[in-house]
């Protein structure tokens, strides 16, 4: 189910740092934030609060607890008593944890819904050039927590395409997904040595992607060969036509041609552009139902990241390589 952006007495709960991102929402901030700064500019300094639940008649329900938002009381889940509330100061203070030297910078962070899902985006050092090129990837742990017994605390690692600011859905090609996820159960305290780890796996994870990267840049796919990746992610229904599936395919073709960042030189044209057309329609393009241009826009970064959207793109990245072999 996709949720817009959280508000909180009329404000977006977003931040960001730098261009307008591609979604358009949030407070602008001057320069990268810390922690404590993010959690306020953002609107995510509210905690999240377990309270006993009883029916209409008044019996208690000793199974279950509702999880209440302590700035709105607005109820933002319903878990069982295992469950330990992950309090967004702690998710920003597990992620500062991953640095070490608290020199990490939130560039941005939101919530969604009544603030049941939070996220921060955070860079890391150092970049990816594709083929040593003007094509420059930056590096990115996204941290995402829920408040409704929904999710786990989970930390993926986010390539964003500079030229073009597609979020790159990429993920590990063992079956197991990418990123690192904390359940909420037991002592998160005990859990935070665990974040030093996470730089490690990030390390690799990186150094991988790179070299996929140019590999992708270094292969021009024919005519055919595109329309077997573009129909393998939106294909017609049971061999019939279908003009949805259709029209998508005929907006990546020229995506792929006419895409931003689809001009720089050394990457034109091959499975790379490929993907990055995928992305750019994922991110830009992808019709999103809503009762306004805000819940239009909030509901396709929610997709873009964690919903269908990011599926699409993880899916694209696979086929990707495969049919570079």
């Amino acid at each position: 189910m996709a949720h817009e952006l959280a508000t909180t007495n009329g404000k977006t709960s977003m931040a960001y740092f730098g261009d307008t991102p591609w979604h358009r929402l949030g407070t602008k901030l001057n320069e990268p934030a810390t922690a404590a700064e993010a959690i306020i500019a953002a609107g995510l300094n509210y905690q999240a609060d377990l309270k006993s639940i009883q029916t209409l008649d008044g019996k208690a329900v000793t199974q279950r607890k509702a999880v209440v938002r302590s700035d709105t009381g607005d109820v933002l889940g319903v878990v069982g008593n295992s469950y330990v509330p992950v309090q967004n100061h702690q998710a920003f203070s597990f992620l500062d944890g991953v640095a070490g030297d608290g020199c990490l910078r939130y560039h941005t962070a939101g919530a969604l819904g009544n603030g049941e899902r939070v996220w921060m985006l955070a860079k890391l050092p150092s970049e990816i050039r594709v083929k040593d090129s003007d094509d420059v990837t930056e590096k990115f742990l996204l941290l995402s927590n829920s408040h409704d017994g929904s999710s786990a605390l989970r930390v993926f690692f986010t390539p964003i395409r500079v030229v073009c600011a597609n979020t790159l859905g990429v993920a590990e090609r063992k079956g197991r997904g990418q990123g690192v996820s904390i359940t909420h159960k037991g002592d998160l305290n005990a859990k935070v040595h665990e974040a030093r780890t996470i730089l490690g796996i990030a390390d690799r994870f990186f150094t991988n992607l790179s070299g996929h990267m140019d590999h992708l840049a270094s292969v021009y796919p024919t005519r055919q060969q595109l329309e077997v990746y573009f129909e393998s992610l939106y294909p017609d229904t049971e061999g019939k036509p279908n003009t949805r599936a259709k029209n998508i395919r005929r907006e990546l073709f020229q995506l792929f041609e006419h895409g931003r960042g689809q001009n720089i030189q050394s990457t034109r044209l091959t499975m790379w552009s490929a993907f990055n057309a995928v992305t750019e329609y994922v991110d830009h393009h992808r019709s999103t139902r809503g009762r306004n241009e805000f819940d239009r826009e909030s509901r396709r970064l929610e997709s873009a990241w964690f919903g269908s959207g990011a599926h699409v793109k993880a899916r694209a990245w696979e086929l990707a390589l495969n049919l570079a072999v």
